[in-house]
Formats: C-alpha cells, sequence, structure tokens
C-alpha cells in the first residue's frame, strides 16, 4: 500500500510523514512536494519523494500514480487560490486512480462561521463529488497559532483577545498529525467524518496554563474588536492581516471553534498531549 502525503515539508505534513514511518516501511511513504530539494532528509531514509506543484496540475497526476491512499493537506492563500488549488488535486487524485483521499479541513465545517471554512466547505464537496472514498479530518486550533502570544507573555505582555468567554479545542500540531497518520494507515475510515478537538477551553484558561509553565501570573485583556485592531495594528501588522484576525476573533467568539470531540483520543488511542509540554516548547523550556 502506498501512502503519500502532500505538502510533506510544511509544519503539519513533515510530522505526518515522521508519524508515518514509525509504524510503516518506508518504500511505502511518498510525499508530493514543490522543491523536491527540500525533502531530501524524507528522501535519505527511503521515503518516495515527488514533485507536484498545486499550480502546476499536469505535475499532481504524475505525483499521485500508483497511489493508494492520499492526504490531502490544505495549501496555503487566499480562498479562491486554495480552492482552485485542492479542485486540481482532487481532479489529479481522480485521473490517477487514487482509492482514498484524508482532508485536513476544519471543524463544523459546514457551518462554521471562520473565513476560511469556504475554503474546506468548498473541498469537502468537491471530494465528495469525486466520488473517491474519503476521510474529512476536521483539526480545531493548533496551539502553535496562539505561539506569539505565548512569546508576548515571556516578555511581561498581557494576553490580549476579544472572545469573551468562547472555547477553543486547542491540540498540538503533532497531535493532529498523528491522528492523520492513525487514519492513512489504518482501516476502516473510508467515508468518515473525524471532528478533532482537545479539551475546549477559553483563552483565559490557557493563559493561565502558559502562566503556569512561565512561573508568572499573566494579565487577560478581553478587549472590543476596535481595541484588539489598534492593538494588533501597534504591533506593527498590515492592515490585511489585522482585518483577518480581527473576523476571526468575531468568528471565535460566536463559537465557531467550541467543538467537543473525543475522536482525537480515539483515533491517538491515547490521552492529546498536554498543552504545557507544546507551550515549554515554544519557549525553549
Amino acid at each position: 500500500m502506498k501512502i503519500l502525503v502532500t505538502g510533506a515539508t510544511g509544519q503539519l505534513g513533515s510530522l505526518v510523514v515522521e508519524a508515518l514511518l514509525k509504524n510503516n516501511s518506508a518504500k511505502d511513504v511518498a510525499v508530493s512536494v514543490r522543491n523536491p530539494e527540500k525533502a531530501e532528509t524524507f528522501r535519505a531514509q527511503g521515503v518516495d519523494v515527488r514533485h507536484g506543484d498545486f499550480d502546476q496540475p499536469e505535475t499532481l497526476e504524475k505525483a499521485f500514480a500508483g497511489v493508494d491512499r492520499l492526504l490531502l493537506i490544505s495549501t496555503d492563500g487566499d480562498n479562491e487560490t486554495r480552492i482552485r488549488q485542492h479542485q486540481a488535486a482532487i481532479d489529479a487524485a481522480k485521473s490517477a486512480g487514487v482509492g482514498f483521499i484524508a482532508y485536513t479541513s476544519v471543524v463544523n465545517a459546514e457551518k462554521n462561521t471562520l473565513s476560511l471554512a469556504e475554503v474546506h466547505r468548498a473541498t469537502e464537496k468537491a471530494i465528495l463529488e469525486s466520488g473517491i472514498p474519503y476521510s474529512f479530518l476536521r483539526n480545531n486550533w493548533y496551539l502553535e497559532n496562539e505561539a506569539g502570544s505565548v512569546q508576548a507573555a515571556t516578555q511581561g505582555a498581557p494576553w490580549v483577545h476579544a472572545t469573551n468567554d468562547s472555547q477553543v479545542g486547542w491540540a498540538t500540531r503533532s497531535d493532529y498529525a498523528h491522528a492523520a497518520a492513525a487514519v492513512l494507515a489504518g482501516e476502516g475510515h473510508e467515508n468518515t467524518v473525524y471532528e478533532l478537538s482537545g479539551k475546549l477551553r477559553t483563552q483565559a484558561e490557557l493563559a493561565a496554563i502558559v502562566g503556569e509553565v512561565l512561573g508568572q501570573e499573566i494579565n487577560v485583556q478581553n478587549v472590543d474588536d476596535a481595541a484588539y485592531a489598534d492593538i494588533m495594528k501597534g504591533a506593527g501588522l498590515p492592515d490585511f492581516v489585522v482585518s483577518m484576525l480581527v473576523d476571526m476573533q468575531g468568528a471565535i467568539r460566536e463559537g465557531a471553534l467550541a467543538v467537543e470531540s473525543d475522536n482525537l483520543e480515539k483515533l491517538l488511542g491515547r490521552p492529546a498531549q498536554p498543552l504545557s509540554e507544546s507551550i515549554k516548547a515554544i519557549v525553549g523550556k
């Protein structure tokens, strides 16, 4: 059985490949990357490194040839670009005869109010229409998304957010990667939807965990959207990024990530990693 991971030199993809190699022969693992020279570490371990560029659809069908199970990791960029790229990958997978697609989506994709959820709804729909057996890995928030706030806290900065008491199912990128590897290499995952979340917590609860790791009390400030935007602008972020972050805070405030599920731990076959361990890694402890 040949398993292929797209975007394998990215932060999530590289962890998925590492997880697969722990329990599977390297000859059964392939990666599709835009720049193969960046995947030499995998090639040295015996992984089949292939060139696949989402902006060059003709490369994708060749990259997916002979693949039984494919992990399509969502790409970066604006929504229109991502939807186009994902459609190209799905079309290539169908042409190449891929037998199964796992896709990294977002929790509660059908109703999620995050702007990025549009991409995931469109991609899930395209996969369903392709007729290829699938598993939608609907990831909640990566703890690593909060690295900037964690690093700022080490310098005594307040923990600023605009989400009120809304909850988020943070989990580590490593746990999401191991869950994806379990689906790719396991059996019985055809035509499944997994809502993957850690324990639901508020921003204040997360900040308290950060404070425990740092050994200091963190000043948590829940502000309105206008104040949040001003603070982000003051940090030097460009206007389009500030606008995106404000929209994101609003959606989270409305409960976009408050999805409770034990699917992550079931796929892992163990409890999720304590958030404190990843926070230690972020601050170099």
